[in-house]
């Protein structure tokens, strides 16, 4: 069986084909500035061992149902097909919050009033998710479409852990609690590690930290999610890319008092302008070391709240455990930032975390311990690998 997972973005499309009889990788690819002036898709061919192809385009993409068409197009005619568009028997679909929704889902047509209202969980993720759902079923006539939902693993928290402390009615009525995100990554991870780890994953208790431009953790406690960072919506939790995380909520109206600005402008502000951005003008974490080794001291104050952010959820979510097994670093700077690891592991020496200087500083796309012989707590980076979550999540609805 043949699996396509979209991630369809705001102004972006990344696919990948997957042969899930041995889960290989048969196509990944990119659309990117879709509706600009000049657009963008790069398709590589896997077909096996013996050859690969990369297709490059650079021209106008007008929308996200031409640049779909275009992807299918590639996969399946001409000399980067891999196969026939009647092989692809499902299409998987990232959606970052699914608000009541607590698994994977088929769609069908009565779901998507109570779809369209998720949008409102994200508004800078769902509304492109779920227009990528609809072109592809769409393209994809009678073909299953499986909405695999970020929201989704972070289910099974407590009420005590999930609900905020405002009126009831508002969770009554408006369902207003914590729902998390990246669930998808985070159930994946909490999974590769038991296996590393030699244990069944109903008796491991993890601590999975998501860091990438978006960032969040999880309190893993026998395989479940018992506890994650993000709230209502992706906003709360760890210090991110451009997003504040947990802020003061009289925030807003200190800043409609004393600077005139809307509910909007606060939220664009908390969402788009602040994180690493708004402490040091730079949200990309290489551009931060680079000014670091020069000095600036604004781009230290990032790096340090940051990783001090993340160091008090560890603790938080080790109070909350009891027992932890393994802490596991994953996503863009989870995986590749060694200095953002170290930095958030340290001290928490006394609580059993010691961290392996030389094995952290390697670079690898292979899952890895970084924590020494000693260490009470194993420290591991762990590569994400969303899609093949998504894809297994689809075979599995699809298969029955």
């Amino acid at each position: 069986m043949k699996i396509l997972v979209i991630n369809s973005g705001s102004s972006s499309i990344k696919y990948q084909l997957l042969d899930m009889e041995d889960e290989s990788v048969l196509v990944s690819g990119l659309v990117e500035r879709i509706g600009e002036e000049q657009g963008s898709l790069i398709n590589k061919a896997h077909p096996g061992t013996e050859r690969q192809m990369v297709v490059n385009l650079e021209q106008p993409i007008p929308d996200h149902g031409v640049g779909l068409q275009m992807v299918i197009d590639l996969i399946t005619q001409g000399e980067s097909a891999v196969c026939s568009k009647d092989e692809i028997s499902a299409v998987g679909h990232r959606v970052v919050a699914g608000g009541p929704f607590n698994a994977s889902l088929i769609i069908t047509d009565d779901l998507w009033p109570a779809l369209t209202e998720t949008e409102r969980l994200a508004p800078l993720h769902n509304p492109a998710n779920l227009g990528g759902a609809k072109d592809a079923t769409r393209l994809f006539p009678g073909v299953p479409q499986i909405l695999v939902f970020d929201t989704a693993f972070h289910q099974t928290m407590p009420s005590h852990a999930y609900m905020y402390a405002i009126p009831y009615e508002y969770y009554e009525k408006d369902r207003i609690r914590r729902y998390g995100a990246h669930g998808t990554s985070h159930k994946y991870v909490a999974g590769e590690c038991a296996r590393l780890l030699g244990k069944p994953l109903e008796e491991t208790n993890l601590i999975t930290i998501h860091m990438g431009n978006g960032a969040s953790m999880a309190a893993v406690k026998n395989g479940l999610c018992v506890d994650t960072s993000m709230g209502l919506t992706p906003l709360e939790g760890l210090v991110m890319g451009t997003r504040s995380g947990d802020v003061d909520p009289a925030v807003h109206n200190y800043l409609a008092v004393n600077r005139g600005l809307d509910v909007a402008a606060i939220d664009n502000i908390l969402h788009k302008e602040s994180g690493l951005k708004g402490l040091c003008g730079m949200n990309d974490m290489r551009d931060i070391h680079a000014a670091i080794g020069k000095g600036d001291e604004r781009a230290k104050l990032a790096l340090a709240v940051q990783t001090y952010r993340s160091r008090k959820y560890i603790g938080a979510y080790m109070a909350v455990l009891g027992r932890v097994d393994g802490v596991v670093f994953t996503a863009g700077i989870g995986e590749n930032d060694d200095v953002v690891r170290a930095k958030t592991i340290e001290g928490l020496e006394p609580f059993g975390m010691k961290i392996n200087q030389e094995a952290n500083a390697v670079r690898s796309k292979d899952p890895r311990k970084i924590s020494t012989d000693d260490s009470p707590v194993s420290i591991w980076v762990i590569p994400t690998n969303e899609e093949l979550a998504i894809a297994r999540e689809t075979l599995a609805l699809v298969a029955g």
